[in-house]
């Protein structure tokens, strides 16, 4: 096999899934490029011989085993994957509806699910492949204001976490991506919504993060470019990392998750080992 793989790219419509597709087309690559809108995805990504759009919303499970099934015609094999397709549900818990809770659910985890499972296939046929899964720092550590997506995200890792021992054999790789803010149009109103303000409880602190979520949008630090070439680079090495903590904000929380973890564990070490059966 060359060094010359063979992508597939949910959300490559807009946001950082446009950037990882040119990004890897420039590379030399070829690329799958999916979204729920084809003529948006080729707009965005542009033109290439070594492109194919081709539609897929990840909530369906048929789009995906179409979209999957035009790839290996075109191309005969996907060697990496990279589960991008994100939508953004910010509010209150008890402000979010349940229905819009369910979408962030059925947009963030259970799309990526369908995607791969309908890709896994593929991939075990070939002995061969690489399952790259967008997550977040709200996948590390949960945020206030952000519990449907934080619920999406630590889902996608418990889900990925596992999925790895899964299929290891086969010599199929994982690595789930923790990104800290990085300037996409995740806060833009085509991809976030807010709950509906109806419980006079949250009215501050609510203004108060309604004010810095839209502060926020067009100010991040990171460059998803710089995020799409090092993918690139993970998905070169013969082991890639199994997680990627991407920017240094988002280094920060995984630290600060990691601190408070142990923390915890210290301070309740004694009660929490004193649950044991007595010996007869």
């Amino acid at each position: 096999m060359t060094d010359k793989k063979v992508w597939f790219i949910t959300g490559a419509g807009r946001g950082m899934g446009v950037d990882i597709a040119k990004v890897v087309l420039a590379a030399g690559h070829r690329v799958v490029a999916t979204g729920r809108n084809t003529d948006t995805v080729a707009k965005a990504v542009g033109e290439s011989g070594n492109l194919l759009v081709v539609k897929l919303d990840v909530t369906s499970p048929a789009d995906a085993e179409a979209a999957v099934k035009a790839a290996v015609e075109r191309f005969g094999r996907i060697d990496v994957l990279v589960n991008n397709a994100a939508n953004f549900y910010a509010g209150y818990f008890e402000e979010l509806t349940p229905e819009q809770i369910e979408s962030q659910l059925g947009t963030a985890l259970i799309g990526p699910m369908n995607v791969t499972r309908a890709v896994l296939p593929v991939m075990r046929k070939q002995r061969s492949g690489h399952v790259i899964s967008i997550s977040s720092s709200a996948g590390l550590l949960g945020f206030e204001f952000c519990t449907a997506y934080a619920a999406s995200k630590f889902g996608l890792e418990g889900w990925m976490e596992s999925l790895n021992a899964e299929v290891a054999p086969f010599d199929i790789n994982t690595t789930i991506v923790n990104p800290g803010f990085f300037r996409t149009e995740l806060l833009t109103k085509e991809s976030v919504t807010y709950a509906k303000p109806i419980i006079e409880d949250y009215a501050e602190r609510r203004a108060g993060q309604l004010e810095w979520w839209n502060a926020q949008s067009g100010q991040q630090p990171g460059d998803p470019a710089k995020l799409a070439q090092a993918l690139i680079t993970i998905a070169s090495e013969e082991q890639p990392p199994t997680r990627f903590v991407a920017g240094a904000d988002a280094i920060g929380v995984a630290e600060l998750k990691i601190a408070n973890l142990q923390a915890e564990i210290d301070a309740y070490r004694d009660l929490s080992i004193s649950m044991a059966h007595k010996q007869a």
